[in-house]
């Protein structure tokens, strides 16, 4: 990757969430991969009419006294002072009327990738995006059902929100630090409005830029594998709140929260891999979760991974 950087040949790339394995192709092999990219500024697939049918998913959560046996053990390490925030998360079944190519094709994001017969995800989270010598990281984190009366002004108010989305802006704050100078918040606690035909959600994230050092210009590379894994889906202290989340969880994550993204040459848009259906065995799970603090209530954090299970096609 920062030989292609340096060189300024456009690639696309994939980085799994432990960084086991990274995929990257030149915009030749891209086209041969049968992988489908839909970007705010590259595209690889058109399709203009819309469905046919009506969008059909059921879920099968795991029952909240699962979800409790990993959820104690991150609460328990919160209160040994081992991590201070911990992003939990698991894997659900799910039936939908809808293929892996329809739900990308179909679905609203702000970034979407097809893996033909593997995964799709719609993710609305940018990872990093470089322009211009400038790195800018869109840390998201907090989200409400909209249909809860005044939503918004809980959301930001809420004492367990806030403390998760200050603690991944300083986070991602201090992230930033090892690859640019002069980080800075520009934007906080930002309200998105996401409609689906499940449920409307509002999320919070933030904005923080950065100039790149000199070392780092033009090594996408060499960034990427300083700033991962991507805090916002991990925790902090990183390097323990990974313990944590391996022991936690019951699954492996594979490439769901892992980060994709595109070099045009000159500059980088990225986005962290989340509302991610994966197919195994013939079967389609959805990965979900979010994050747990000192303040999480058990009934709470169950409902919020429930809430995340859904497909943006109105």
């Amino acid at each position: 990757m920062d030989q292609l950087s340096i060189q300024g040949v456009p690639f696309f790339f994939m980085v799994d969430f432990l960084m086991e394995n990274v995929w990257v192709f030149t915009e030749p092999e891209l086209a041969d991969s049968g992988l489908l990219v839909d970007f705010k500024d590259f595209k690889n697939s058109n399709v203009e009419e819309g469905p046919d049918k009506i969008l059909e998913l059921v879920s099968f959560p795991e029952s909240l006294e699962t979800y409790k046996n990993g959820f104690e053990k991150v609460q328990e390490n919160l209160r040994f002072g081992n991590s201070y925030l911990a992003n939990y998360t698991c894997t659900t079944e799910i039936e939908t009327n809808f293929s892996l190519e329809e739900i990308f094709h179909f679905s609203k994001a702000k970034y979407k990738v097809l893996v033909p017969d593997q995964f799709v995800f719609f993710s609305p989270e940018t990872f990093v995006e470089i322009a211009n010598g400038e790195i800018f990281t869109h840390p998201m984190k907090g989200t409400i059902d909209a249909a809860k009366e005044n939503a918004v002004e809980t959301l930001k108010n809420d004492a367990k929100e806030k403390a998760e989305h200050y603690t991944v802006v300083d986070l991602l704050r201090n992230d930033l630090s090892m690859v640019a100078d002069q980080v800075k918040v520009n934007a906080f606690q930002r309200i998105d409005f996401i409609k689906t035909k499940q449920k409307n959600l509002y999320a919070m994230s933030s904005e923080i830029s950065g100039k790149l050092k000199p070392e780092f210009q033009n090594k996408i590379g060499s960034i990427m594998k300083t700033l991962l894994p991507a805090g916002s889906i991990l925790g902090a202290p990183k390097p323990k709140t990974l313990e944590i989340i391996l022991e936690a969880e019951n699954y492996e994550r594979g490439f769901y929260t892992g980060v994709c993204g595109r070099f045009d040459g000159k500059n980088l848009d990225s986005c962290v891999m989340i509302r991610f259906i994966q197919k195994e065995n013939g079967k389609l799970y959805f990965k979900s979760g979010g994050g747990i603090t000192h303040l999480s209530i058990l009934a709470d954090e169950y409902q919020e991974m429930k809430n995340k299970i859904y497909v943006p096609i109105l």
